[in-house]
């Protein structure tokens, strides 16, 4: 874009100028405002949603779409929807983690509207290592017995 032909190129008012400022650890939490708190009680209440009307769409699993095998989380977001509306028999059935996420949800929902901050546990941040690793070795034992019990047994530890 030239303004005439001895003349610099005019700055193209869509296009940043200089440095691109990297953003910062967290920034787009500081940006939230006031409204951070809310994200946790948004996400639990749509979860709640979820469960009391199952017809409403929501993400198929990709490895389940691509190998027909359910991957260890599959049948999860259900199993929370079921357990957010009470229905805690039917959240045990589809996966055993879900009361567990259910409860989660409930409590940083609630600790994150008490503190008025989306993250009410600055510690969180640095979860140690070892119990990160427990809860992904836990919910990897957990898939590897249902595929064994539905692939190798014919029992149906997932559910249809």
């Amino acid at each position: 874009m030239h303004s005439g032909p001895d003349q610099q190129p005019l700055a193209d008012p869509h296009r940043p100028q200089g440095r691109r400022r990297r953003p910062q650890p967290g920034q787009w939490l500081r940006q939230l405002g006031g409204i951070g708190p809310l994200v946790p009680a948004a996400l639990t209440g749509c979860l709640a949603l979820k469960g009391l009307h199952p017809d409403l769409p929501g993400w198929p699993c990709p490895l389940r779409a691509l190998t027909g095998i359910p991957c260890p989380t599959c049948f999860l977001t259900r199993a929370t929807s079921a357990a957010l509306t009470g229905q805690l028999g039917d959240s045990v059935r589809l996966h055993a983690f879900g009361p567990l996420l259910a409860v989660g949800l409930l409590v940083w929902s609630f600790s994150s509207w008490r503190t008025g901050t989306m993250r009410p546990w600055p510690s969180l941040a640095r979860w140690p290592v070892p119990a990160t690793l427990a809860v992904a070795a836990a919910l990897l034992v957990y898939w590897l017995l249902r595929l064994t019990l539905t692939y190798g047994f014919g029992w149906p530890a997932f559910p249809r």
